[in-house]
């Protein structure tokens, strides 16, 4: 069957006929109540849109258009349609491109849908065609006063060649910003303003639409390389930046918020995001003059000029981010003088920073400092700023380290103390951001510029992999080997034999590298996820805090909605995109309805990008290193956060949580344990307790002079000896009483070794809620 010049499966033709009324599927009548009642599914009726195709669900979008809202097998098979179409892109023939304008027309359907398709036809939209049913969206918008969605009518005024009359209704009140936008879309061709249509629809807060499929994830990148929206960028963002120079020269009237309009808000942060993805080198001068015009009044009130131009240039900032958008987002959290401008920007510069992280190419450009160090003299002491470790500011008098800031500098030189300690403040956060953008190299397919970070300290600590000559690498610490391809060194791509050199390096030179990459755990695919072939199911079943879990979600990249006890609040999925863009792996949760605060862990599956969205993926094609770099997280996420590795849940919750408790708390080690592990045999020789201590499969052995512990590797619970008994000790955070190669998340490794100095010397013990479990 061939329908709008689409040939049709099986599947597409079942869903067609059941919408045209041509078929109807066995005991239709009670079929609606089975559904409600969970007796079967819309799948299990044949009902399945997932399995057609682009082109099938652009010709079945136009049949979906022609059924009425009335409850029946026909508006099922609409519903199905509809809820594939709000998941997956659709693609059109010409054919079916054109009836759909003729459907939009005659019903009064979303304009949205119908200028959509222009942009969603790789044959060429039969332009001659669509200009009748063009003029008649249009002249009924513009009769009802239908105005909310300007791109998407300007689009078709385009076809219908009614330009002049939604020009001036369009115009009509906005700002010279917004004016101009309009203006040089009616020099763009009806295709292309479809295009920034659906940028508009990606970017700002609409109307949604239930018939229409999710904005062109790629939009953005299609408009910004043509040069004229490129030179409108540059042009709408340089006019900003001199109207708010020009509010505080006096040139022009000061009113609180009025500085733009709210339609130039909108205009400015578009062109912003465009700038800030193409990283213009125009962009930071003109960027800074404007945040900071708009962060505060040119007289002393504690009003802004914009702040909904503030946060819109925050909100693009965080889409596409840059160290530049960042320091101008500081010195204007810093400069504003409205009480709770402050807090709204800290909140934003929290999810900047790590999107900063991910956006490697800019990222190191990130601002250094020379030498690794800031060195500045005040009277008779030093403040110095080091970078060769974890960046701290330190204050000495000679050769000699204080503990504190002097006593006469703080009274002598109030405001230079304060600037150095934020000065430090903002290298850690650039530190973090750039370990976080070297780590998340690991899974690009196309190696980052690691060339900027030469001579940096954070890339002396790493080990670093050189092509010395085609297909064959070395590796070296450090970026030592000049002119050739190079990229960072992963245990994945190494053999046994090298990884464990490694370790042995950066345990004889006692170096803490910026993340885990000698000690890093390697995933592999297994016979199980073989043989699921498209989910793994390795990390599900666990019981974790849903609050902590959601934490450490957003630090390592994760989107998630957040899950609560309401309707729709259970059943979560994580997303984290990997590989340069090109795959996406998601983490299934579930919210415990009848354990408040906590979660289940499911699934975890891949997706490959595709013309049409994200589509299921095998396991066996994803690329190893996307796949064990995903595969880490979660197993983190379940490490950190799982019941069975708090020390005191062993008293609380329901009979069968415990007994999850108990068989992760001293169960089988996770890779990341059986890293911990290695990290172990290698540490206890060097330690001052090591004749007192010994290694098992599972467990940490201690001997105290009292009782002898068994500390387990993954959870960090205890058990004494003879007779197993739980000794529950909870950790204090310390200083590192040793060396540790590495710092993990949740610190197990620092709990582990610091509970094995407690119980080595169990008689010194002092604390009674320890003392009375060993000597009951």
């Amino acid at each position: 069957m061939n329908i709008h010049g689409t040939p049709l499966s099986p599947q597409a033709r079942f869903l067609h006929d059941l919408m045209t009324g041509a078929a109807r599927p066995a005991r239709w009548e009670r079929l609606l109540e089975d559904l409600m009642t969970g007796v079967t599914t819309l799948a299990a009726q044949g009902m399945d849109a997932s399995r057609c195709s682009a082109y099938e669900l652009g010709a079945l979008l136009l049949t979906a258009c022609r059924v009425d809202m009335e409850p029946g097998v026909a508006y099922l098979a609409r519903w199905e349609v509809e809820r594939e179409m709000r998941e997956r892109q659709p693609l059109f023939t010409p054919e079916a491109c054109a009836g759909l304008f003729d459907a939009m027309a005659g019903r009064q359907g979303d304009i949205r849908v119908a200028v959509g398709a222009l942009v969603r036809c790789p044959a060429g939209a039969p332009l001659d065609r669509l200009a009748d049913p063009a003029r008649i969206m249009v002249q009924r918008l513009l009769r009802k006063d239908r105005l909310d969605e300007p791109f998407p009518l300007l689009a078709a005024a385009g076809l219908a060649g009614l330009d002049a009359e939604v020009a001036e209704r369009l115009t009509a009140g906005r700002g010279p910003l917004a004016v101009a936008e309009v203006e040089l879309l009616l020099g763009w061709d009806p295709t292309r303003r479809a295009l920034f249509a659906e940028f508009v629809r990606e970017t700002s807060e609409t109307t949604p639409s239930y018939s229409a499929p999710p904005p062109l994830p790629d939009a953005r990148e299609r408009l910004s390389v043509l040069a004229g929206y490129a030179a409108f960028a540059r042009t709408t963002v340089e006019a900003a930046a001199a109207r708010v120079d020009a509010i505080h020269a006096g040139e022009l009237p000061y009113r609180a918020e009025k500085a733009f309009g709210m339609e130039e808000k909108q205009t400015i942060g578009r062109a912003v995001r465009i700038a800030l993805l193409r990283d213009e080198p125009w962009l930071p001068g003109p960027l800074e003059r404007l945040v900071r015009g708009v962060a505060v009044a040119p007289t002393k009130a504690k009003t802004l000029p914009s702040q909904g131009v503030l946060f819109e240039i925050a909100r693009a900032a965080e889409e596409h981010p840059t160290p530049e958008a960042v320091t101008a987002l500081r010195v204007a959290r810093n400069l504003t003088r409205h009480a709770g401008v402050p807090k709204q920007l800290d909140r934003m510069l929290k999810r900047i920073e790590p999107a900063l992280a991910d956006r490697v190419e800019v990222a190191f450009r990130l601002p250094g400092l020379p030498g690794g160090r800031v060195r500045e003299t005040l009277g008779e002491h030093t403040a110095v700023i080091s970078i060769e470790g974890e960046a701290e500011l330190s204050w000495w008098q000679g050769d000699r380290k204080l503990k504190s800031v002097p006593a006469a500098v703080r009274r002598e030189h109030p405001e230079e103390v304060k600037r150095l300690r934020e000065l430090a403040k903002q290298v850690r956060l650039q530190q973090t951001t750039l370990v976080r953008a070297l780590e998340a190299g690991f899974a690009h397919q196309v190696a980052p510029p690691y060339r900027q970070l030469e001579g940096h300290p954070i890339a002396d600590r790493l080990i670093w992999e050189f092509e010395v000559s085609p297909g064959v690498w070395r590796s070296e610490l450090g970026l030592t080997v000049p002119d050739v391809p190079v990229r960072l060194w992963h245990p994945a791509r190494a053999t046994p034999d090298e990884v464990r050199a490694w370790r042995e390096i950066v345990q004889d030179k006692e170096l803490r590298q910026p993340f885990k990459q000698a000690f890093r755990e390697v995933y592999l695919l297994t016979p199980a996820e073989e043989e699921t072939a498209t989910y793994s199911n390795r990390f599900a079943g666990h019981v974790v805090g849903y609050h902590k879990l959601y934490a450490l979600l957003k630090q390592r990249g994760w989107r998630a909605p957040y899950l609560g006890p309401w309707d729709g609040g259970v059943d979560g999925e994580a997303r984290r995109v990997l590989g340069g863009g090109g795959w996406r792996a998601t983490f299934l949760h579930d919210y415990l309805w009848d354990e408040d605060g906590y979660a289940a862990t499911g699934q975890v599956r891949f997706e490959r990008a595709a013309d049409d969205g994200w589509r299921e993926a095998p396991l066996t094609e994803v690329p190893p290193l996307v796949f064990s770099e995903a595969m880490r997280d979660v197993d983190l996420f379940v490490a950190v956060a799982s019941i069975g590795a708090e020390p005191e849940w062993f008293d609380r919750g329901a009979d069968r949580l415990r007994d999850y408790w108990r068989s992760y708390g001293f169960g089988d080690l996770s890779e990341t344990a059986e890293v911990r592990r290695d990290a172990l045999a290698r540490l206890l020789p060097r330690l001052a307790i090591a004749d007192r201590c010994a290694l098992t499969d599972r467990f940490l052995v201690v001997r105290g002079d009292l009782r002898t512990y068994k500390i387990h590797l993954g959870s960090g619970n205890i058990l004494m000896e003879p007779n197993d008994a739980y000794l529950c000790i909870v950790p204090k955070r310390s200083g590192d009483r040793v060396f540790l190669p590495f710092e993990e998340d949740g610190g197990m490794l620092s709990v582990i070794v610091s509970k094995a100095f407690l119980l080595a010397a169990d008689t010194a013990i002092t604390d009674p809620t320890i003392t009375r479990q060993i000597r009951p």
